[in-house]
């Protein structure tokens, strides 16, 4: 019978893990790396994302952050609070429209994040380790795919 196990029982097999829990899981596992990475520069995974979304975007307000973050309005206030405390970023006006405050990174948040990288580097290249170069680059653009499908109105970096 198809469904019988290797030792003929008729046990029925497991259907394969959905799409969406693989990706669950392998965000929870970077995640956790990158708290562990950030812990030494007293930040946290999320307050790191936030640091490389204003890299790749200055001069956003916390709202527009807060999306390209994932996080929660009130989540994004208590971290900006704590990284402006940091002088990890600074807030200023807007130059094309002076009545929005927006906010970018410091010259010690960029040092922070230049600090970092090697590790995050080197934390991504294990990720793709049993993926050859041409997998990871299918794999990054189907997620690109992916991501524009489900967020529509959010730019691609």
């Amino acid at each position: 019978m198809e469904n019988e196990g290797a030792r003929g029982d008729s046990a029925p097999r497991t259907a394969p893990p959905t799409l969406l829990y693989l990706m669950k899981q392998v965000e929870l596992s970077v995640r956790s790396a990158l708290d562990d990475l950030a812990r030494p520069e007293g930040l946290t995974a999320l307050q790191y994302t936030a640091l490389t979304v204003l890299e790749r975007h200055p001069d956003l307000t916390a709202a527009h952050l807060a999306r390209l973050s994932f996080v929660t309005a009130q989540s994004t206030a208590d971290m900006v609070s704590t990284l402006l405390d940091r002088e990890l970023i600074e807030r200023h006006r807007d130059p094309r429209d002076r009545r929005r405050l927006v906010m970018a990174l410091t010259r010690r948040g960029r040092l922070v994040l230049d600090r970092m990288r090697p590790q995050v580097t080197a934390l991504e290249e294990r990720m793709l380790g049993q993926a050859s170069a041409a997998e990871a680059t299918a794999l990054r653009h189907t997620l690109e795919l992916c991501r524009q499908a489900l967020h529509e109105d959010t730019p691609v970096d």
